[in-house]
């Protein structure tokens, strides 16, 4: 079963070549468009296509609400003290469907205005890239800060921006990113400052009593998760989340 999974990208790339092969049609190449562009053969777009494949998870985590909220909910999970309860399955997969419901009129956009047209060869492939662009960079500059913006800039010797259009999807990502973890972690502080109290609390009263032999997070742990729910906390975490972005 391996073997035939590592042939299946060969295999992907060789029927194609075949199938035109008997046709007489190249499988690399490239002809001018009437739009004074450039048409790609059905070839090289399938190579395009398996390769932003492969870039799919990097654009998962760089350009969506995903590490913020992944960061928040690991911290979450370490405030409680219950070691690995929630799994890091169930923090990924709560992590992956917040972000698809936060994301959900980003991809919207991206589907009508890219990849729909495209679908229905109304639109190049270059054309559609471009418009699927468009949504993504409006969600990534309504969560960065304009002092990231502004260190990445220099950073790499641009001049000053007049316009969003004009910043560069190579300064646009890493102050996205730089924006995201700072947030993430300030929700994490706010969220672990009051279980560190109940610790601290905890901790104080059994020195008082002499029960140093007695492990603090043992005792504090039922008091924390009663606490959190208490207050439903998952639900108010997830609503924070959620209002954290600005979609």
């Amino acid at each position: 079963m391996m073997r035939l999974l590592s042939l299946l990208p060969l295999l992907l790339i060789a029927v194609p070549e075949a199938a035109l092969a008997q046709t007489g049609i190249p499988l690399v190449s490239v002809q001018p468009s009437a739009a004074g562009g450039s048409d790609y053969s059905m070839s090289i777009q399938i190579l395009l296509l398996m390769t932003l494949l492969t870039l799919i998870p990097a654009a998962l985590i760089t350009m969506t609400s995903f590490t913020r909220i992944l960061i928040v909910l690991a911290i979450l999970r370490q405030a409680l003290g219950t070691a690995q309860t929630p799994s890091n399955q169930i923090i990924l997969g709560l992590s992956l469907f917040l972000s698809l419901f936060i994301m959900a009129p980003v991809f919207e956009v991206a589907w009508t205005t890219a990849l729909e047209p495209y679908m229905n060869e109304a639109m190049g492939f270059t054309e559609a890239l471009d418009a699927a662009k468009i949504p993504f960079r409006e969600f990534m500059f309504g969560q960065t800060r304009e002092t990231d913006l502004l260190l990445f800039a220099e950073l790499g010797g641009y001049a000053a921006f007049n316009t969003p259009d004009d910043v560069p999807m190579v300064v646009l990502l890493p102050s996205f990113l730089t924006s995201e973890l700072k947030t993430a972690f300030q929700i994490g502080f706010l969220m672990f400052v009051p279980f560190l109290i109940i610790d601290l609390v905890v901790a104080a009263v059994l020195m008082s009593m002499g029960m140093m032999m007695l492990s603090p997070m043992l005792i504090s742990l039922p008091f924390k998760l009663m606490l959190f729910v208490l207050i439903d906390g998952w639900s108010l975490v997830a609503a924070t989340l959620v209002t954290s972005f600005t979609v």
